[in-house]
C-alpha cells in the first residue's frame, strides 16, 4: 500500500481528506502544491486542476468528499459512516447540502461585489445555518459530533469550512446567529479533535489566506467556479 495525498495546506477541501486520512490512521505522503503557480505535473494528475487529489498505488481519486467516500470503502475501520442505510443515506445528503448549499454561499458572500448582494447572500448563509440547526442537530442530538459520540464523513465534510468562518467574521461583519448553539458546540468540539488539530490553523493564517477573495482579486479555480454557479 503506497498512498499520497496532493494537498494544499490553504484549502480547506485538502483539509477535510487529510482529516479522513488521519481518523482512518493510514500511512501516508503528503505532496503539497502551490495553487498559484500549478506545476505541469499537478495538471497532469488533477483534472479539474484543483486538490485534493489521492494516489492509493495504482489508484487515482479526486474531489474531497469522494476521496472520503473511497477511503472508507477502501479501509473499513473505524467506520465513518453509519452502518444503517437510512442513517448513511442521511449523512449523505448532509455532506451534499454542504457542498451545494452552505459552502457555495459561504464563498458568494465573500465575493460578491455590491453591498446589496453582500446582504441576500448573508441573509441566505443565515438560513442555512438554522436548517443545520434545527434539521441536522434535532431535540435528541447528544454529541459531540454529528452522529454523537463518533465522528463521520459528516463532521468532517463540515469542519473545515467553519474553521475558517472568521473570514466572513472579519471582512464581512458576518456572525453565527445566537439561535445556533448545538451548532456552536458543535464547531467548538470538533476545533480540539485531534486530526483539527493537526491540519488546522488560526484565524489570522486564514484571514491573511482569503484577502484575494475579499478584495475580489481572487483568480483560482474555487474563486472563477463560485463566481460562475451565482
Amino acid at each position: 500500500m503506497s498512498i499520497e495525498l496532493i494537498t494544499a495546506e490553504v484549502c480547506p477541501y485538502a483539509q477535510r481528506s487529510h482529516m479522513c486520512l488521519l481518523e482512518k490512521g493510514l500511512d501516508f505522503e503528503r505532496r503539497e502544491v502551490d495553487l498559484r503557480n500549478k506545476p505541469q505535473w499537478f495538471l497532469d494528475v488533477s483534472p479539474y486542476a484543483k486538490v485534493p487529489v489521492l494516489r492509493d498505488d495504482d489508484t487515482r481519486v479526486f474531489e474531497s468528499s469522494i476521496i472520503n467516500e473511497y477511503l472508507e470503502d477502501a479501509y473499513h475501520e473505524p467506520r465513518l459512516l453509519p452502518e444503517n442505510p437510512a442513517d448513511k443515506a442521511d449523512a449523505r445528503i448532509w455532506i451534499d447540502f454542504d457542498n451545494v448549499k452552505l459552502v457555495t454561499t459561504q464563498y458568494r458572500v465573500l465575493l460578491a461585489k455590491t453591498e446589496e448582494r453582500r446582504r441576500e447572500l448573508a441573509e441566505e448563509l443565515k438560513g442555512h445555518l438554522r436548517y443545520l440547526e434545527k434539521d441536522g442537530f434535532t431535540d435528541n442530538w447528544a454529541g459531540p459530533y454529528w452522529f454523537g459520540a463518533d465522528i463521520s464523513l459528516v463532521d468532517l465534510n463540515l469542519y473545515p469550512h467553519f474553521e475558517r468562518f472568521c473570514v466572513l467574521q472579519h471582512y464581512r461583519g458576518l456572525e453565527i446567529p445566537n439561535s445556533c448553539g448545538k451548532l456552536k458546540e458543535w464547531i467548538a468540539a470538533m476545533r480540539e479533535r485531534p486530526s483539527a488539530v493537526a491540519t488546522g490553523h488560526d484565524h489570522d493564517y486564514h484571514i491573511k489566506a482569503y484577502v484575494s477573495y475579499a478584495d475580489g482579486s481572487a483568480n483560482g479555480t474555487t474563486a472563477k467556479d463560485m463566481r460562475q454557479s451565482s
